[in-house]
Formats: structure tokens, sequence, C-alpha cells
């Protein structure tokens, strides 16, 4: 046996070993603290050497003596070790679980132990994150760490030449965004499928004439590991999503905006509910039989079409009735941006198909784009599938482990706190109308700015933040709003977000993964306050913002606010809406509890959305294979 792995370890059950193990962990750990980095390096290549002539990297004696490698290397880079729970995290994403581990909790750091474990598997750990500026601060932070046991990190570009993404996937660890995992297998994809099948006897006759093999050499060359920070706002916010790859816009667009001018013009003439009825549960419009006749009327005779004419206006209707600017997308220097509904961020490379994105720029008066045509396309689910091992990292997996098992084959593991949770969890209070809400905000807010407390307001839309903004300036309060760019600015911005007297404005999830210190005083005040403005459709983001408090032990408290005029409420329970407005006293007050209310519809709107992502899977996965058949080929 290798050097390294002689050190005696403790004889454990295999129904539940992770405290032994991180007992073993600790006990090689202390074994390895007078060492020189040396004896680090080289206990990791010997670790390297074993798994490759077939130690399993999940099996103990490798997690142990890898765990206390990668313990004792951030104790050396950062001056601190894990905590235990860190490890117990560690260790379960190793196996291929979902570790859910609570906001604050240092996720960033436990990633280290599967990134390493697998990484000396040599076949390439990719380690997603839910936005480029994250990936690219934790790849920064860990590079020392894996560089001290040999192991290499390098960052997955974005918009970058393939030689540089081929660069970046040739480490052992390649952090990145986790879409940009996805758009680059899309781009070998698109890139394989036009190359078509080799000629029979082309790669024979090449190599006899001592020529390379004529093909395509893949960007991502292999899917054998995937670490997922956020796994649930991946795998189940954003799965109904997909990835959809773009070819360059081409051609003239002057006649082409004449007939989104003309679509718009004539949708702007239909009524409504003759011609068509808007469904706001399901953000859809549905034009009647009049509707259509109408339609076809008001074609213009002269106008050049991209797709049948009545796509056109039902486009139009859609983005005019439909998508609301500061809700759905901003308008700003660079044109029409989508918002992340889950989270308010703005996303600069996104657009909507099928003409949708034309429509809302000629409704903004803006210069219309050309559009951009799709190459390949994949969901976010099957994309994930593809890897020989997932595994996963987030504060809020509970409530989804059936889908996480049902699709994935994941087991949620909660993990334990490593000190015991203050936070303080008020009621909800509810309300007949907004106007009365954002007062009852207003004056909330106002109070525990007087008395110095810090408070982090969070909002469901860009549109919320500012009108909330806008009260808390007139009540004299100096606001401090985040517009939904995750950067260094923003994090900074978050980062304060716990000094005394500090009020932060913000979409639900502005500067995510940064960590929320209180400044000197404000932990005899409470700590940090969070309000959220509005439920969302799903709770697990609700628990999300409430996690901004309170961590780590630290004090803390939350508290939302629910009126009648809430989408939520609007879209998928109007009638619960009008018995809310019943129970309201003069001041728009409802003295009553609701939360059950609100708990059950938020339950049946989750399980309407996880019908629709496995029908998304289905359809996905019949689309690959009808592909397949025509091109002669098995997919990928």
């Amino acid at each position: 046996m290798l050097q390294f792995l002689k050190v005696p370890s403790i004889r454990r059950s295999r129904r539940d070993d992770v405290g032994e193990l991180i007992g073993g962990i600790r006990a090689r750990t202390a074994a390895l603290r007078q060492s020189p980095e040396t004896q680090l390096l080289e206990s990791s290549r010997e670790l390297r050497s074993a798994i490759l002539a077939g130690a399993a990297p999940d099996s103990a004696v490798i997690l142990e003596s890898t765990g206390a490698l990668v313990v004792e290397a951030i104790r050396r880079t950062f001056g601190f070790e894990l905590f235990d729970v860190q490890l117990r995290a560690g260790i379960e994403m190793a196996r291929g679980r979902i570790a859910e581990m609570a906001t604050g909790e240092g996720k960033t750091l436990t990633a280290a132990l599967p990134a390493s474990v697998w990484g000396l598997a040599g076949r390439g750990v990719h380690l997603g994150t839910v936005n480029q500026y994250l990936a690219d601060r934790d790849c920064q932070q860990l590079r020392p760490v894996y560089r001290m046991l040999g192991l290499s990190a390098e960052l997955l570009p974005e918009r970058a030449s393939p030689a540089l993404k081929r660069k970046a996937y040739s480490a052992d660890i390649t952090y990145g965004a986790g879409y940009e995992f996805g758009f680059d297998y899309l781009r070998d994809q698109a890139a394989l499928w036009s190359q078509g099948e080799p000629r029979l006897g082309q790669q024979m006759l090449a190599a006899l004439r001592g020529r390379e093999t004529p093909g395509y050499t893949p960007i991502q060359p292999r899917r054998a590991m995937c670490i997922v920070d956020e796994i649930d706002g991946v795998l189940i916010d954003e799965a109904r999503t997909p990835l959809v790859l773009s070819q360059g816009s081409q051609g003239d667009v002057s006649e082409y905006e004449a007939g989104l001018l003309a679509a718009r013009h004539a949708s702007l003439q239909l009524e409504q509910p003759a011609d068509y009825v808007l469904e706001t549960r399901t953000s859809q419009i549905r034009v009647t039989r009049q509707g259509e006749e109408a339609i076809a009327r008001l074609q213009p005779p002269k106008v050049l079409l991209q797709r049948p004419w009545s796509v056109y206006v039902r486009n139009a209707l859609h983005a005019e009735f439909i998508l609301e600017r500061d809700v759905h997308y901003v308008v700003n220097e660079e044109g029409v941006q989508l918002v992340d509904e889950y989270t308010g961020r703005i996303f600069a490379d996104r657009v909507l198909r099928s003409g949708l994105h034309q429509a809302v720029e000629a409704k903004e008066g803006l210069p219309v784009t050309a559009e951009n045509p799709s190459m390949a396309k994949i969901c976010r689910q099957r994309f994930y599938l593809l890897y020989d091992r997932l595994c996963g990292m987030t504060g809020t997996a509970t409530g989804n482990e059936h889908e996480f098992k049902k699709v994935f084959s994941l087991q949620v593991v909660p993990i334990p706190l490593a000190r015991p949770s203050r936070r303080q969890v008020l009621p909800t209070q509810f309300f007949a109308t907004e106007a009365a809400k954002y007062a009852a905000i207003v004056a909330d807010v106002a109070a525990r700015h007087a008395a110095g407390q810090p408070v982090l307001v969070g909002t469901r839309t860009i549109h919320q933040s500012e009108l909330l903004a806008e009260q808390l300036r007139q009540a004299g309060i100096s606001v401090n709003l985040l517009n939904g760019k995750q950067d260094l600015a923003e994090a900074e911005a978050v980062a304060r977000a716990g000094e005394l007297r500090a009020v932060t404005v913000a979409t639900n999830m502005a500067g995510r993964g940064t960590d929320i210190r209180l400044a000197k005083g404000v932990e005899e005040l409470g700590g940090l306050h969070v309000a959220g403005v509005e439920c969302h459709e799903s709770p697990r983001v609700d628990r999300q913002l409430a996690g901004r408090c309170a961590r780590q032990g630290d004090p803390g408290s939350c508290q939302f606010y629910v009126s009648a005029d809430d989408e939520l409420l609007q879209v998928h329970a109007p009638k619960f809406a009008e018995k809310m407005k019943r129970l309201a006293d003069d001041q728009g007050r409802i003295a009553r509890d609701l939360s059950p209310g609100i708990r059950r519809l938020q339950q049946s709107i989750e399980i309407a959305q996880y019908n629709q992502r496995l029908q998304l899977i289905r359809e996905d996965e019949r689309l690959s294979e009808l592909l397949a058949k025509a091109a002669g080929v098995i997919p990928a």
C-alpha cells in the first residue's frame, strides 16, 4: 500500500460512517500539521496513483486521506479549519448526493473536498455556479488550495476562442457558470452535426498519408463529474428555460421591422374579450374565432414576413399585455434585456425566442434587431444527466426530494448547522392592497433604521425595488438600491448590508453568495432584519431570502408581507385575493393569519410546475430521437 494510505483508519459500518470518516480526517490532519508542503504534494500524488490504479475516489480511505489534505491546505491558506458540518457536506457530495447547507455555512470552501477527490481521478471536474462572477471569485479563492495539492484549477471563459476554452477544460477542476458548460456542449454538437459522418475509409487514408485524422476536436471533451452550486435553482427553477444556442443574426431588418410595427398597430385595434382573452394564470393570450378573422383583415398587403402574420400579431399582444417593463425585462443602453423571474438578475445574453424579443423592441420604440436562428437546443435536466456523476449543494432542497430522486437519482442530505440558529421569524402580515402593504413596510423600516438596526428589503421585481426605494427616500431614509447586475460592486454593497443603520433594497437574490457580516454593535440591536415584500411561487425562494439574515449563529430576523394585489394571488388565486379584501379593516390590514392558504397555494403551483418540467424532458428526448433518426446517427 502507498505510504500515505498506511495511516490506520477506524472500522466503520456500511450504513452510516460519515461521523467516523470525519474523525479519521481529523486524525490524519493532525499528523500533517508539522509536515512541509512538499509532503502534502507527495501525498496527493500517491492518492492520484492509487485512484488511477483502481481505488474508488469515494471509498473511505481515499475520502479520509484526501479530506485531510484539503483541510490542511485550507488551514495553511486561510488560517482556519473547516467545520465538521462542512466535511460532512463535502463527503456527501463526493458520494454523489445533494448537501443541503443553510445560507452562510461556507459552501464555497466545502466544495473543495469533492472537487479534490474527483480531480485526482484525472477525468476533470466541472464546478458550475449561478453566474460568471461567482465562478471567477470561487476559482481565484481556492486555486492556492488546489495548487498545494498538485491540482490545476481554471476558469471557463465566456465568449472566448475554442483554444482558451479547451485550456480551461484540460484542468483538473474547471469553474464556470453552469449555463456555459451547457452551451459548450451545444457548440460541440452543432459542429459535429454540421460536419456529418466521415466517408468510408477517410480516417484510414489520412493515417496512411501521415496526416491528422480529419474532424472536429470537441471543446468539452468529457463530462465525468459535475458539482452544481445552488442546484435547486439550476435543475428546478430554471429547468423550464432550455439552453438554446443561436448563430449570428443575418440579413437586413428594415422590411422585417415594418412587419413588426404593422402587427403592433393591428394588435391595438383588437378588443377584449371579443377578439382575445388574457389568461393570467398561464401568462397566455387566447385569440377567439372573431379575433382570427379580424387579424386576417388587418394584414397589410406589401410587408415582408418571416413567419405567418397571425404569429406576428400574437407576439405583439403578448408583448403588450403579458410582458411588463422592469418586471420581465429592462430597457437600457444595450436595448431590451431579460430579467430572471426568480432572482431579479439581468441577463445580457438571453433573448426571447420566435420573434417575441423583436415584438418587445417594437413595443418600446427601439431599433429592431435581427433574429438569431437556433443551431441547437437542450433542456437543462437532460444536459446534466449526461454527466457520469452529478452532485450539488444548496440551502433549499427540502421539498423537492422526490423530483431529485426520480429525475436525477440524487438523494438530498440535510446538513446540520455549525452553530445553533438565532433567526427570529416574525408572523407574515396581510393587506388588502399593495399601497397598504408598502406603507407598513416603510413604517417598520423607518422604526428599525431609527434604532440603528440594518434592514435588507427583498423584492420580486426591479419595479418593486424602485417604488419602495423612492418611498423610503421620501421618508428621509438613505437607501442602497441594487439593480440586479451581479458584479463586484453589487457584492460589496450586499456585504455592507449588515452595517449600522444600513437600508438595502434589492431584488430577492441580489449579491447571492456574498457573506453579510454584522458591524460592531449590530448584534445587540437584533442583527440584520430581512423584509420580504412578496411571497414567491416557490417557498424555496422565500427561504433563500430569509437565509440572508442570522448566518453562522448571528442574531437576525425576517418577516414577509402579502397583499391581495400580489401577482401570486392575482394570477393563481383571484378568489383568495377577493376573500382577503373582504377581511381587511379600514386601514387595509388583515388581522387573520392566512399563511396556511399561501402555503397550500405554493404547493399546488410547485406540483403543476413539476409536471411541466417532466413534460419538457419527454419532449426534449422525443425531439432528439427524431433528429437522430433523420440524420441516421445516435444522439449523444
